[in-house]
């Protein structure tokens, strides 16, 4: 069987390298989602200053603050356990997000809405702030590199495959 396809350019002007695994998953998610979040919440905090004055602003900044620590802590718990034990990675977040949702209602049971919140304000702002941090969060996953076999590494430093 032959081939009917023109031969073509080589791509690039050498040889392709060996790539890895991503290099601290968990920190570049948390540092994209983190600038995509800030980003929204700029957007939102001006809109909320612009209809409701400072009182709108600090409101939806609070909101989207607690989101962002929401989600740090997860990621931060996935840097520090998935470098020295990736498959237990999922099982610490599942016990950390029951932690952080239960301590996160205790803090606010206890402590209650502040007299200055703006609850609309405070529900816009944390509602922007999981829809970006998520969706930077999925664009992270889809572009990182997961080493799902141990290759064995070749005399030149990179792997057979």
């Amino acid at each position: 069987m032959t081939s009917n396809a023109e031969p073509e350019p080589a791509s690039g002007n050498g040889p392709v390298g060996v790539s890895g695994p991503t290099k601290s998953l968990w920190l570049r998610l948390l540092a994209m989602s983190s600038a995509a979040s800030a980003a929204a919440l700029v957007l939102t905090g001006t809109a909320a200053f612009i209809f409701n004055g400072a009182v709108g602003l600090w409101s939806a900044l609070f909101g989207g603050a607690l989101v962002m620590a929401f989600f740090a802590i997860s990621l931060a718990v996935g840097h520090f356990v998935g470098r020295n034990n990736p498959s237990g990675a999922i099982g610490l977040f599942v016990a950390t997000y029951f932690v952080k949702v239960v301590g996160f209602a205790v803090v606010l049971f206890v402590i209650g809405a502040p007299a200055w919140l703006h609850g609309r304000w405070f529900l816009i702002g944390a509602v922007v702030t999981v829809v970006f941090w998520q969706a930077a969060e999925i664009y992270g996953f889809s572009k990182a590199r997961l080493q799902i076999y141990n290759d064995p590494e070749t005399r030149k430093g990179g792997t057979d495959v």
